[in-house]
């Protein structure tokens, strides 16, 4: 068998491997130990697989996944979200679908301090979602809304996904960050275009809540500041070269530590549970690069990324529907695998091809985030979607009708950055002259 057939099996096990259960860090470590032993040698297998997981868990650079991680679990263990919640309610609930519009608000605040998209979705169909009930909003908004805001964590800084994509494609974390800033805005924008426009069509579905007065709003704003302030404190030490990632983690944690401190907004087993909370999908990650590095060592040797990229390359297609292609892929990939984890086995392949048709390394790390964001509310396998269902207990299929219509914004924003490119370079090219 050719090099190429054996990377093409190794692929099909691997599929076949994790449709039996078996988590797919796991078992991209097994296809790729078994692949590199057939192509090369036992020994030279076992060996590469050591020196690679060595070389993960010993890695200084990927502290910056567990200090992000736990800074998210402290905030959204704290109750700092529905300080936020609050404030955006203040200022938007007496518009159409003014409380659904806080859920974006109070979501895109919540995002300086959070960088998990499945944790900011939980957070606000618990803290949201009876809110909306209470005004009598129609249930396809209320749990619509909660699932989608969660997308806006795979683009807004600090996100989780961002960094793990700076990793898989050996990109500064930093630009990353600060390219995300301008797409995830527009996000929330056209989220919140969504909700008025749907609103102004239907008005029963997301009735006006009360006004408040600008008295009550001022003071609302002290939850928010603090908050900003850390957010500010991270990005702007990110973008100024004040200090890395890593250290940028670990400043944010320590700033979101004193802040819940200070306002004894975390007891003692709320601190052990975020500990907790932040080891598990730690190790997930970490376990994901490593078993992603092991696989994509075996598929380097088989030379399917240099073959996948020329015979693409010479199809003398547009490269925007190649990109488009690209995009399905990872949908696709999605809807057999968890998002995330597919993005860990496509990225290696599907990167250097990116690279290769002229794309900016950054905005294709961008539009990557972006993808995977919609894979988590779109079936069969919709992540923030099913969080939503296990919270609220509402049918999927109401989940779902509630979905559909923020998937415009996402994908407005996708042609955007088709068109625009520079939303998502310019501030890299701006604070990264290097």
């Amino acid at each position: 068998m050719s090099d190429v057939g054996v990377g093409i099996a190794g692929i099909v096990a691997l599929f076949l491997l994790c449709s039996s259960g078996i988590e797919i860090g796991f078992a991209m470590a097994v296809i790729g130990v078994l692949g590199f032993a057939y192509l090369v040698s036992v020994g030279s297998a076992v060996n590469m697989m050591a020196k690679d997981f060595f070389d993960i868990f010993s890695s200084y650079n990927l502290t910056v996944v567990p200090l992000f991680m736990f800074m998210g679990q402290v905030a959204f263990s704290s109750g700092i979200a529905r300080k936020l919640y609050d404030t955006a309610h203040k200022f938007l609930g007496h518009l159409p679908g003014g409380l659904a519009m806080a859920t974006v608000g109070g979501a895109t605040l919540f995002k300086a301090v959070c960088g998990s998209a499945p944790a900011t979705t939980a957070t606000f169909a618990s803290l949201a979602v009876p809110e909306m009930d209470r005004y009598g909003y129609d249930k396809r908004l209320s749990t619509g809304v909660v699932a989608t805001v969660g997308t806006l964590g795979y683009l807004i800084p600090p996100s989780s996904a961002l960094i793990l994509i700076g990793i898989i494609t050996e990109q500064s974390i930093g630009k990353l960050f600060v390219a995300g800033f301008f797409p995830g805005l527009i996000l929330a924008a056209l989220f919140l275009l969504v909700i008025y426009v749907w609103c102004r069509l239907n008005p029963s579905i997301g009735p006006r809540s009360q006004r408040f007065t600008w008295k009550e709003r001022a003071i609302s704003l002290r939850a928010v500041v603090w908050p900003v302030v850390i957010f500010l404190v991270i990005i702007g030490g990110l973008m100024g070269g004040l200090f890395t990632p890593t250290e940028a983690g670990s400043v944010g944690t320590f700033a979101v530590l004193v802040l819940v401190l200070l306002r004894r907004g975390l007891s003692f087993a709320q601190f052990k549970k975020a500990v907790s909370d932040s080891i598990k999908p730690t190790a997930m990650i970490l376990i994901l690069i490593a078993g992603s590095t092991v696989f994509g060592h075996f598929l380097a040797m088989t030379q399917m990324p240099t073959l996948v990229s020329d015979w693409v390359t010479g199809l003398s297609l547009p490269r925007w529907i190649v990109m488009s292609l690209i995009m399905l892929v990872y949908l696709a990939g999605g809807s057999i695998v968890d998002d995330l984890a597919f993005m860990f086995l496509a990225t290696p392949i599907f990167y250097p091809l990116g690279v290769k048709l002229g794309y900016d390394p950054i905005w294709f790390g961008i539009m990557i985030g972006l993808t995977v964001g919609i894979g988590v509310v779109i079936p069969p396998v919709a992540v923030c979607v099913f969080l939503v269902r296990k919270i609220t207990d509402v049918p999927f299929n109401v989940i779902y009708q509630g979905v559909y219509p923020f998937l415009a914004a996402l994908v407005a924003v996708v042609i955007l950055l088709f068109i625009f490119p520079q939303i998502a370079t310019y501030l890299p090219s701006v604070f990264y002259k290097n």
